[in-house]
């Protein structure tokens, strides 16, 4: 795990850097009270952080009036000319990040007229892009703003800090997946994981934008494939996909008994081995061995890691059993819904005792990882049936990093098995299913997605000729970059 360099700061205009939160509030406010609608505290969320069409439509709706946005654009428009002054600590915090060479951004739901006229009062040069209400189809609390200037400076989310002073906002910039810096104006503000709240700017240094952005960990799930033993020089080549992938914890299954500790031995890393069949290698301390170390070559297993002296997180690994396999079943038996769940009772039991070793190990507080080939599809992936393996591990309070990475199954199916078994093993005739069946899944405490992918090293010749791949398994690894946060 290594904490990421930071690419950008992505600043929000009205409130954060200058004091125009206060003066919109009191242009809407001006225009309400006309009206007969003075506008109370309740009605914060649809006026702060919001651009002047909704604001106007919303007002509307209540009053009657039409054609608002007009008024409330010249209204607010001729108070910035007059009144504009810079946040405290703004100016010095954009002169800091130019000395140390980071981007900034303007990002902002106030139309390109307001922006620019605050951009002539900081200096249009102060920013290296400029996204406003004008720009994008969908403007905050939507992601589209953040990722905008995020493209146009060619800079990853997640490697950005936005500063913001709004709930709306902070919805928009969290939607983006970045990091977040509050300095609440009018609306109160709640810390989260990977949100920080301050009263005001004047403390804040690059230094602590820097640490906003937490330390990355990269979990990935694979199975071995009876250690890799089909393929030629299979050690090796699994060594490579751990590297070349960068992961820092690897939740393992079918190790052969022997794979955990020699892969750990030859990365110089740390291990658990559990029984004939599971183990986790960290490169980062391990602190416990949770779970049986006995159990048997299904069920599953854990380990407490340390990260950085100071963040631990609990990574399991599970195997479940192959059989019946619901796929198969609904392909080539035509098994309906009832059916096919009633056929999962063998995985379902095997997952409620994982999930009740991992509550029974973990801390209120502790973040959790759970790897595993649970040899089922998912219910988010197929939701003509509810498959109960993973909805059981929803219903405890695990997410699935994948999904929440590629919320679209069709777009991104996801598929780990298998890609060597195009066709049925004991039935060449039969094209094989192709299912999402590796997971890596998690609690949410103190992590946050920034990236979920599966690898499949080269084009691996289809089985039973697969002694000369590159990929050593029969499986397609899931690798998850986490950002973690601290907890609490």
């Amino acid at each position: 795990m290594t904490r990421p360099p930071l690419q950008a700061v992505l600043f929000d205009m009205d409130g954060t850097l200058v004091d125009t939160e206060r003066l919109w509030w009191e242009a809407v406010q001006d225009v309400a009270t006309a009206l007969g609608r003075p506008l109370t505290k309740a009605d914060q969320p649809e006026v702060l952080g919001r651009p002047v069409e909704h604001t106007a439509a919303w007002l509307g709706g209540l009053t009657g009036a039409p054609r608002l946005a007009g008024r409330l654009h010249r209204d607010f428009a001729e108070r910035v000319r007059t009144g504009i002054v810079a946040r405290p600590g703004a100016l010095g915090l954009l002169d800091a990040l130019a000395r140390e060479g980071v981007p900034t951004a303007l990002v902002t739901a106030s139309p390109r007229a307001v922006a620019d006229s605050v951009l002539a009062v900081l200096g249009a040069d102060r920013f290296a892009v400029s996204v406003t209400a004008d720009d994008t189809d969908r403007t905050k609390p939507e992601p589209d703003p953040y990722l905008a200037a995020c493209r146009a400076l060619g800079v990853d989310p997640a490697r950005c800090v936005a500063v913001e002073d709004t709930p709306t906002g902070v919805r928009s910039a969290e939607a983006a997946g970045c990091a977040v810096l509050a300095v609440p104006s009018l609306a109160p503000i709640e810390p989260a994981p990977g949100r920080t709240v301050v009263p005001t700017l004047e403390d804040v240094t690059v230094d602590r934008l820097r640490e906003l952005l937490g330390p990355r960990l990269r979990v990935m799930s694979w199975n071995l494939w009876y250690g890799g033993a089909r393929v030629d020089d299979h050690r090796a080549k699994q060594l490579k996909v751990i590297l070349d992938a960068e992961a820092d914890v690897v939740g393992l299954q079918e190790t052969a008994g022997t794979a955990a500790p020699e892969l750990a031995e030859a990365l110089g890393w740390y291990h658990h081995r559990a029984g004939e069949n599971l183990g986790i290698i960290s490169r980062h301390p391990i602190t416990a061995r949770l779970g049986d170390p006995e159990v048997g070559f299904y069920g599953a297993a854990g380990a407490r890691i340390r990260i950085d002296g100071s963040h631990e997180v609990d990574v399991w690994t599970a195997h479940l059993h192959y059989t019946p396999y619901g796929p198969y079943e609904a392909a080539f038996d035509g098994l309906g819904p009832a059916e096919l769940i009633a056929h999962e009772d063998v995985r379902l039991a095997q997952m409620r005792e994982a999930l009740e070793r991992i509550a029974e190990a973990a801390g209120p507080g502790t973040p959790v990882v759970l790897t595993g080939d649970l040899n089922c599809p998912s219910h988010l992936d197929r939701p003509d049936v509810a498959w109960p393996v993973t909805r059981a591990a929803e219903d405890a309070g695990l997410r699935d990093s994948y999904r929440e990475a590629h919320p679209d199954p069709v777009s991104a199916p996801g598929h780990t098995w298998s890609p060597v078994h195009t066709r049925h093993p004991d039935d060449p005739e039969r094209a094989e299913p192709q299912d999402r069946i590796d997971y890596v899944l998690h609690n949410g405490r103190g992590l946050t997605v920034t990236d979920s992918r599966t690898i499949v090293t080269g084009v691996p010749r289809a089985w039973p000729d697969v002694a000369g791949n590159d990929w050593p398994s029969d499986h397609a690894a899931v690798l998850t970059t986490f950002t973690v946060h601290r907890v609490g």
